[in-house]
């Protein structure tokens, strides 16, 4: 198994890297969509921050890899068979990161019947997909905006429900699916599909850096850990130890953590002032903005949190309008110093 760059040692590109820890930190929000130039360490830092979750229990031979202490309707058939004779063993195993690649079948991505023991023994069972491993962990999207449109209908389906409902050939299968989705492509190469744009939670933009020493400490790093993996993990452990810290004490008081109703006010006036569609602008808003709040140790979402996450969180989901040709991160910032000014 590839040895993954340490999340901690990735230069620059601090809004991804924020986003990436907010949807560790809650995966409600709906995932993190990346887009930006080629090379900027867009799949590098998924699969860093996956590398720095601690690990997680799983039940045992459970083929979606289940919570022994999730509730009943959370849990796959089988498990909540297993609980309700006796009781569930479990183990500690790694955060899954699943890549979804883009000529997958759809077979492959929600699963089909398992042919070997079609044929072999005559039997009718489920082979699991992507989505079934992908399930408490990340599913990764390179390209997202290329993907086909009969699988981003299917990951519609799975991100609003938490659940994957598989129907062919005589079989019906009803497995939990809940994963962070991270998307990441070049703007270049096409759009995405409005509805799948509309699911990801934050949307993030990453460029190539355009000084001097931020480039020549990219390459330098990079080359370290290529000539010495062993080594240049050992020299940031560390550092990682203290971000897995910062996400595992965050997960544990997101609970706590109080939205004021000015700030719930503050927030719907920005979403109201650039025109977004729904009220799904607001929820991850807010949400993210929780999920800040706890990373930075503080018991109360404010305006600053809002302000930080504001263009993450409704940049993608704003109108075109024909009258105004700035980017829509450019609308964004300037909303945010109309009705937050520093």
């Amino acid at each position: 198994m590839p040895v993954a760059f340490p999340f901690s040692a990735i230069v620059g590109q601090d809004e991804m890297k924020l986003a990436l820890l907010i949807g560790a930190v809650d995966p409600r929000i709906g995932g993190v969509l990346v887009f930006g130039d080629r090379g900027t360490g867009k799949s590098t830092a998924v699969r860093a921050l996956a590398a720095l979750l601690p690990k997680q229990r799983a039940v045992v031979d459970c083929r979606y890899g289940c919570d022994p202490e999730a509730e009943p309707d959370i849990l796959c058939a089988e498990c909540r068979a297993r609980r309700a004779n006796g009781g569930l063993r479990s183990r500690q195993v790694p955060v899954p990161v699943v890549d979804l690649p883009l000529g997958a079948t759809e077979d492959r991505v929600i699963g089909a019947l398992d042919l070997e023991l079609a044929l072999t023994r005559g039997e009718k069972a489920f082979e699991p997909g992507l989505l079934a491993r992908a399930h408490r962990g990340f599913l990764y999207i390179d390209e997202v905006n290329l993907l086909e449109d009969h699988l981003v209908d299917a990951l519609l389906d799975v991100a609003a429900s938490g659940e994957n409902l598989v129907e062919r050939e005589g079989l019906s299968v009803r497995h939990p699916a809940r994963f962070v989705l991270i998307g990441s492509g070049n703007p270049e190469e096409g759009e995405l599909r409005p509805q799948l744009l509309d699911r990801f939670g934050l949307s993030v933009e990453v460029r190539t850096p355009q000084d001097l020493p931020t480039r020549v400490q990219v390459v330098r790093l990079r080359d370290e850990f290529e000539r010495n993996p062993p080594a240049f993990l050992e020299k940031w452990k560390r550092k990682d130890a203290k971000v897995r810290k910062r996400i595992t004490d965050a997960q544990a008081t997101l609970p706590e953590v109080e939205v004021p109703t000015h700030t719930l006010e503050q927030a719907a006036r920005l979403c109201m002032a650039l025109g977004t569609d729904g009220l799904r602008g607001e929820l991850t808003l807010i949400r993210a903005s929780r999920a800040l709040a706890a990373l930075e140790g503080e018991r109360e979402v404010g305006v600053p949190h809002l302000r930080k996450l504001a263009a993450a969180a409704l940049r993608h989901r704003l109108r075109r309008d024909p009258l105004d040709e700035t980017g829509s991160t450019a609308r964004v910032d300037r909303a945010v110093q109309e009705l937050f000014p520093e």
